[in-house]
């Protein structure tokens, strides 16, 4: 798992030459380091990651409480038809992301969000794995509990909020991970919607350095690391949350 990697740091500081060379050239002759600086130049590169940021904890904190919302609603709330929107919800996962595509371009275009960082951000706000996710967690939480808090004269909200989200956080835990990784590494549709400099992400950034008939792969792959980076400090800095909230997940 940690080749690829440690290839992609290497790569990040050949030559042109030594990146394309056959066979392949492990270790580069001399350490280039210019190749850091160069997509510097070539980039805005801060501008990117700050839009990428954004993005990020944006979606992540509009999942992790849209979805925490839906899933006590469809948990621990009775009323008409909840299983069967419940059903409709699921459904969403049965449908290739790709299908959404045209109609939710047309939407940004109605609303005039073409080239902005809400056009990425909105429609990502909201996912049915993470309602599906959570509302596990919900149901598996003892009714004594809620009902202890409607006799001390709690509502809903109340309930959902001071009871149910802290004993759910391995669940928002795990969605949040899964939202920041997600969102950090999306490239389809903010290339879609974004041709702005202003408003683009990292990902899309990079890809521009792909040409059709040319890639500077040193370059590249130094962007690259760039822009892994602060997931990996993330990853090594919430290194026993990541493991336990994949392994929630899959437990449940």
């Amino acid at each position: 798992m940690v080749v690829p990697f440690l290839w992609m740091i290497l790569t990040s500081l050949k030559t042109y030459a030594e990146s394309i060379h056959v066979p392949p050239v492990i270790f580069p002759e001399k350490f280039q380091w210019g190749n850091y600086k160069e997509i510097f130049e070539l980039l805005p590169f801060f501008k990117f990651m700050l839009n990428t940021l954004i993005i990020t904890i944006v979606r992540t904190v509009g999942q992790v409480f849209l979805c925490s919302l839906a899933a006590y609603a469809f948990a621990r709330i009775e009323f008409p038809g909840r299983n069967f929107l419940f059903l409709l919800a699921l459904a969403v996962l049965m449908v290739p992301g790709q299908v959404f595509l045209l109609p939710q371009y047309m939407i940004m275009v109605k609303l005039g969000w073409l080239n902005t960082l809400q056009a990425v951000i909105v429609p990502g706000l909201f996912s049915a794995f993470g309602t599906f996710l959570l509302r596990q967690f919900f149901m598996g939480l003892p009714k004594e509990l809620e009902e202890a808090a409607r006799l001390d004269g709690c509502n809903h909200f109340q309930i959902y909020w001071k009871i149910m989200l802290p004993l759910a956080k391995p669940g928002l835990v795990a969605l949040g991970i899964f939202t920041t990784l997600w969102s950090w590494n999306e490239l389809m549709w903010p290339m879609i919607v974004n041709s702005s400099p202003e408003s683009m992400t990292l990902s899309v950034g990079l890809s521009s350095l792909q040409g059709q008939y040319l890639t500077n792969y040193p370059i590249l792959m130094a962007g690259s690391f760039l822009a892994i980076l602060p997931m990996l400090i993330l990853f090594i800095i919430l290194q026993k949350q990541f493991i336990e909230g994949i392994a929630v997940t899959g437990g449940k």
